[in-house]
């Protein structure tokens, strides 16, 4: 495992982290800002109101499992405080960006959501924003790209609030990445972006192909810790939840904080309603977000590793500042 050099973080930004973690500095954030995939994958989820009721479905039986939730603006993020689904005691990230992307698929523009903001996020009550984009380093849309995570940070920085930042990687051909370019790509990613003062948390995907060789986890997992300039997480995608907690040992061994895991979880419920979609979540759901609470414990690396804070007596007469500078 690569070491860090620590950095400062200032107050809000530092907890930020510390109220979507767990007491030891690890990471098991439970994914519901799903919008258009949700839809592809249930045609009742046109409707806004189911797509809304089954993310409060997931939450209220979930979230209790897990160190904070990420929820999405539209259908989700303030519901779920407002119908008691969501803890007051767990984390809430909000999602920033517009789903989907504009463009062609072989050069992607993300997009944020018309209408919300990084001031929004704060005023509302989250305790940290994330924001998904679409990027190949070698695309002609990726300094495009990197404006608007530059953009997005400084907003962050100015509220003081955490950015979790979550790239998803695409191919320039139109074909599946190779494992070779796949892992070129979730690491340069890594380089590139989490350098833009303000990304506090990188929410990666697995730099290689789930089907590839086991035996080139370890390595592409330790290429991706030393290439983040700040903690990561590991998303969890679409792959069934055993193979996904074969990565998170790899990825955790590798220097990973945790993980933010989604479908992994609870995709079988998305085609169950009522009892049977309550039940599969009190049992299948929560067991497999314990599993993996268990071992981000026992295995992430703290986020407190990675970052420090001060506070002199005098704090709040400059507060807000930006970000205390690296620490040598």
């Amino acid at each position: 495992m690569t070491s860090k050099t620590i950095k400062y973080l200032s107050i809000g930004k530092y907890r930020s982290l510390q109220t979507c973690a767990s007491p030891r500095g690890t990471f098991t954030v439970l994914a519901l800002d799903h919008r258009q995939n949700l839809r592809r994958a249930n045609p009742r989820f046109q409707d806004d109101e189911e797509l809304s009721r089954f993310k409060l479905d997931v939450a209220r039986e979930l979230a209790p499992y897990a160190t904070a939730v990420l929820l999405d603006p539209e259908f989700s993020a303030a519901q779920a405080i407002a119908a008691g689904a969501l803890p007051g005691d767990r984390g809430l990230v909000v999602a920033l960006e517009a789903t989907s992307y504009a463009g062609d698929a072989t050069a992607r523009r993300s997009r944020l959501l018309e209408g919300w903001s990084v001031e929004k996020a704060k005023r509302m009550g989250a305790d940290m924003a994330k924001l998904l984009v679409y990027y190949h380093p070698d695309s002609p849309t990726a300094p495009e790209t990197e404006a608007l995570v530059a953009q997005v940070a400084a907003d962050c920085l100015r509220y003081d609030l955490g950015l979790m930042l979550e790239p998803l990687s695409y191919s320039l051909t139109g074909d599946r990445l190779s494992a070779e370019e796949r892992r070129y790509v979730v690491v340069e990613t890594a380089r590139r972006l989490t350098a833009i003062p303000g990304v506090d948390l990188l929410k990666a995907e697995f730099p290689l192909p789930a089907d590839s060789p086991e035996a080139d986890w370890p390595a592409a997992c330790a290429e991706l810790h030393a290439a983040s300039q700040v903690p990561w997480i590991l998303l969890s995608g679409a792959v069934p939840f055993e193979t996904y907690l074969r990565q998170v040992m790899a990825a955790c061994q590798a220097g990973a904080s945790g993980v933010a895991v989604g479908r992994a979880i609870w995709q079988e419920a998305v085609h169950l309603e009522g009892p049977a979609r309550r039940d599969f979540l009190r049992t299948v759901a929560r067991q497999r977000l314990i599993r993996l609470a268990s071992l981000t414990q026992a295995m992430a690396l703290p986020w407190t590793k990675i970052y420090a804070t001060e506070a002199p007596l005098d704090w709040y007469r400059t507060y807000p500042s930006l970000c205390f500078p690296t620490l040598r």
